[in-house]
Order: C-alpha cells, then structure tokens, then sequence
C-alpha cells in the first residue's frame, strides 16, 4: 500500500477533514505501536508501511518496548493528541486497522507482542 492510499484509508476510517490531520494521527499512532514493539518486528512492520511513514515507528522501537496496556496505550496517544481518550480510540483503530490491511500476514506477529486486548484497536474484536 503507497502512502496516498494509506492516508486515504486513514481519512475515510477516521472522518478526517483532510490527509494533513490523517498523516498527524497516523505517525502519532505508529510512534506509541513502535513503543510497544521489539525492534526487530519494528523493522518487519515498517518495511511493509509507506517510506514516509517508517521513521515514527522505528524511532520509537530504538528503545526497549513498553509492557503496558491498552489503557495507557489510549492514554499517551490522546496526550499526544491532545484529545479525550475516546478520541484516541476512534484514531489509534483508524490507524491500526489500515496498518492491518497493509501488513496483511504480519499482523499476528504483532499481536503476539500485544497483550490481547489491543486486538480490537486493529479490527479484531474475535480476538479481544
């Protein structure tokens, strides 16, 4: 998936008013995931993400990845954000299911690094 595409399936998931707040939320979005990522299946991830959206996920793995859960995960978007936790929700899962549709087999490497909760953010609810 190019990163056009990316961005539209992010606008149209998240009601966004344009690609400009799509790529904000995105690369918010991506940065919190690389927290929680071994840095090897950071780089899985990313190199199957558009280029110009690799380097938040990848900066943000260069670090040891965070233990916590959804809560939190909800919690440090929506400060980044500057948004209610409700609104991190809407955008993380706007996101996360697009990052789903473009790593098609990888996603069970990512929620196996995951605790199960965060399977709903990425459009599987079966899996919560």
């Amino acid at each position: 998936m190019n990163y056009e595409q990316f961005l539209a399936n992010v606008r149209e998931r998240g009601e966004y008013a344009d690609n400009s707040e799509a790529d904000q939320v995105s690369r918010i979005v991506l940065a919190q995931l690389g927290e929680r990522l071994a840095s090897g299946e950071a780089k899985d991830v990313a190199a199957q993400l558009p280029v110009e959206l690799q380097a938040p996920l990848l900066l943000a793995a260069a670090t040891p990845p965070r233990s916590s859960g959804i809560h939190e995960f909800l919690r440090r978007v929506a400060a980044d954000l500057n948004a209610s936790e409700e609104t991190a929700r809407w955008d993380a899962s706007a996101v996360l299911t697009t990052l789903a549709e473009a790593t098609g087999g990888q996603l069970n490497q990512i929620l196996n690094q995951l605790p199960t909760e965060f399977a709903v953010l990425f459009g599987k609810p079966d899996l919560a």
